[in-house]
C-alpha cells in the first residue's frame, strides 16, 4: 500500500492497514502542512480517523476524557487537512494541516514548545507549564529559538479573540468598531511612517514602526477573515516555485 491515504482505497482498506494498538488507537503526529513545525501529538481511532478524512478536519480520541474530540470545536482553532501519511510500520499518521490557530491549549503554536536539548533554552512556569524562553546575547539583543515567530501566532489569536469580545477601551476593539476603512488608513499610515524611518537611517525607530505596521496588517487579516497561515502557505508555495535564473 502507498503511504498516503488517498481516495483510491476504500476507507475499509485504510482502516484494516493501520496497526491500532491494543486500545484501538494509532499516534497523529500533526504538522503544519506550510511550515512543517510539528504542532501536537494526538491519538486517533477508526471512528475519529474516519471523521477527519470525511470531514477534511481534525478529530481525535480524548484518552482522558474517553470520547471523540472535534479540534478547535470549542475554541475554533480548527485544523485543515492537506494530507495523511501512514508510516513504515503501520502504527503512526502524519497529518498534514492549515491551523486556524494555535494548535495548544496555552496559546502556544505548538504543543513542542519547551527546548530540553541546550541547556537555558526553556523554563517551566510556576503553573507547571511549559514556557519558551530567548536567550540575551552579549549585545543585549534575543536569539531565536525554534519557535521565534510564536508571538505573532499569539497576536493573531489575541486580535481575533478581541474581535469577538470586544473589550471596551482596547484599541483592537475601537479598529472593529471603526471598520476597515479605519484599519486601511491606519496601516497606510504604518506604512508611510516605516519608509520615514528607514530613509532616515534609524534602526530603533524603524524596528518600531515594523511592529506597528505588522500589528495593523494582522488587524486586517482577522477583519478580512485571511488566515495568516494562508500567507505563511504563499510565501512557502513560493519559495519552492523552481528559479527561472
Amino acid at each position: 500500500m502507498s503511504n498516503e491515504l488517498n481516495q483510491q482505497l476504500s476507507l475499509e482498506q485504510i482502516l484494516e492497514n493501520i496497526r491500532w494498538n491494543e486500545a484501538g488507537l494509532v499516534s497523529a503526529i500533526v504538522q503544519d502542512a506550510a511550515t512543517l513545525q510539528v504542532l501536537t501529538l494526538a491519538y486517533m481511532n477508526r471512528e475519529s480517523l474516519k471523521l477527519s478524512l470525511e470531514s477534511g478536519e481534525t478529530w481525535f480520541w480524548s484518552r482522558s476524557r474517553q470520547e471523540l474530540w472535534h479540534k478547535g470545536a470549542t475554541s475554533g482553532n480548527t485544523q485543515k487537512i492537506s494530507s495523511i501519511q501512514l508510516d513504515c510500520d503501520g502504527d503512526a499518521l502524519l497529518v498534514r494541516v492549515t491551523p486556524n490557530g494555535p494548535a495548544c491549549h496555552t496559546g502556544a503554536t505548538s504543543c513542542f514548545s519547551r527546548e530540553i536539548s541546550a541547556p537555558g533554552t526553556a523554563v517551566a512556569s510556576a503553573a507547571g507549564h511549559a514556557v519558551q524562553a530567548s536567550a540575551t546575547q552579549t549585545d543585549g539583543t534575543v536569539r531565536a529559538t525554534a519557535d521565534r515567530f510564536e508571538v505573532l501566532a499569539q497576536l493573531e489569536a489575541i486580535i481575533k479573540e478581541r474581535e469577538v469580545t470586544r473589550p471596551e477601551g482596547a484599541y483592537t476593539t475601537y479598529l472593529f468598531d471603526k471598520g476597515v476603512d479605519k484599519i486601511l488608513k491606519k496601516v497606510g499610515e504604518e506604512a508611510s511612517e516605516t519608509i520615514i524611518a528607514a530613509k532616515n537611517k534609524d534602526n530603533e525607530e524603524l524596528r518600531l514602526e515594523v511592529s506597528d505596521l505588522v500589528y495593523h496588517l494582522l488587524v486586517l487579516l482577522q477583519e478580512r477573515k485571511l488566515p495568516l497561515d494562508d500567507v505563511l502557505s504563499e510565501l512557502n508555495r513560493r519559495h519552492e516555485r523552481p528559479r527561472r535564473d
